[in-house]
């Protein structure tokens, strides 16, 4: 019979709504798909589980493609799903994917420019319709955790064709607001929950690019838990619900108090310890200055030994010094005495060295040196051609001569 089904029917797509929708802990999912007409049991296993990119949940209304099996223990016609996605919503959600990938290659969706809330804000801006029930839920949760914070409205619609334009425009408008209250510090976008077609708006690529570009960190709480918008992705911080968003960004009042009141005692107790280590520090010095009068007395005693000190270091450098030039003063003549002798020794060396070298001494033993007319020195034979008038100086005088004829 399972082949009788397999040859004359497989591959077979049919349409219809989830019920009784259950996953086992091996991954595999079991449910039936119904219509007016009746239903048909189905199971979709792990592998094929992992591909469904939505999480599955009774009475969505979907399209499945897969084989007509029969359960064998029981006899059961069963379909065995290997795709599955939402009806007539199939080509839409091709197109969120599509999106979603070109959006994430522009980086709009990067971890790194993620920016923290500010952990104090004092003004909390709302993008959501006038309408939803997703700004009742906001603002009931801001009333119960920080009522004392300033929150701004900025209306936009939430669903239809004009709602990307005007969530474009009312996140423009939030960020240059500047009200009685002043800038806001955080924005939430929110909205309640809806098939893809009603939270399309949110996917829209000019509303993404708008929350990536908001210079104001920006809350998404778009849907239920289970819903997701290409705006999460691009937001600072994606809340599972409206609500939560809210949460997120405006902690509860009664955690602030304690957090106070945590740092009041610290701070009590370090004033208290800084006083205390003071206190000690005095009761230190006022032990070690003791009464004025002693210090004093101390002070005249001590400053008494330091002119004893002073006075015999004076008394002993003056009697060096009178020994000293006694000292001098005795060995002085002896001292010119030999300096006199010295010199007159000296200068008789320099004596006999410079009578050594008198020219006369020369001349003595015969020899006799020739100038010319000029009184030049004739030291060489091409100086005293024929004719030529010379003197001859001798050891007693000078002799004139003339040179009759010249040598080579």
């Amino acid at each position: 019979m399972a082949d009788a089904l397999a040859s004359r029917f497989n591959p077979v797509a049919v349409q219809g709504e989830i019920s009784g929708f259950s996953r086992a802990a091996s991954g595999h999912c079991y449910f039936s798909l119904k219509d007016d007409a009746g239903q048909l049991r189905c199971a979709m296993f792990r592998r094929a589980a992992e591909q469904v990119g939505f999480p599955v949940r009774d009475g969505q209304r979907v399209q499945v493609q897969g084989r007509l099996d029969v359960y064998g223990p029981r006899g059961d016609l069963q379909l065995i799903v290997e795709n599955l996605r939402l009806a007539g919503q199939g080509s839409l959600y091709e197109q969120f994917l599509r999106l979603k990938a070109a959006l994430q290659a522009e980086g709009l969706f990067d971890a790194g420019r993620k920016r923290p809330l500010p952990p104090q804000p004092r003004h909390i801006g709302v993008v959501t319709s006038l309408g939803a029930a997703a700004l009742r839920d906001v603002a009931t949760a801001l009333r119960r955790r920080v009522p004392h914070i300033a929150v701004t409205v900025f209306p936009a619609s939430v669903q239809g064709a004009q709602a990307p334009a005007e969530l474009v425009a009312a996140l423009a408008s939030a960020a240059a607001h500047r009200g009685p209250r002043g800038a806001c510090d955080v924005l939430l976008l929110v909205r309640g929950g809806g098939s893809l077609e009603d939270l399309w708006a949110f996917n829209d690529a000019a509303v993404v690019r708008a929350v990536a570009a908001s210079p104001l960190p920006v809350v998404v709480g778009v849907g239920h838990e289970t819903d997701f918008t290409l705006a999460d992705f691009a937001a600072d911080l994606r809340a599972p619900t409206p609500t939560a968003a809210a949460e997120l960004c405006a902690p509860e009042r009664r955690q602030r108090e304690l957090e106070l009141e945590r740092l009041q005692g610290l701070m009590r107790r370090g004033v208290e310890s800084a006083i205390d280590q003071r206190a000690q520090r005095l009761d230190r010095l006022s032990a070690h200055l003791g009464r004025p009068s002693a210090r004093l007395a101390r002070a005249a005693e001590q400053l008494t030994r330091s002119q004893g000190r002073m006075h015999q270091a004076l008394d002993l450098a003056l009697q060096r010094q009178t020994w000293r030039l006694d000292e001098l003063r005795s060995r002085l003549p002896l001292a010119v005495h030999r300096g006199l002798h010295t010199s007159a020794q000296r200068l008789q060396r320099a004596e006999d060295s410079l009578a050594l070298l008198d020219p006369r001494l020369v001349l003595q033993r015969g020899y006799a040196y020739l100038t010319d007319a000029n009184g030049q020195a004739v030291t060489s034979v091409a100086q005293a051609l024929p004719g030529t008038v010379v003197q001859a100086t001798l050891a007693d005088g000078v002799l004139p001569l003339r040179v009759r004829e010249s040598g080579t």
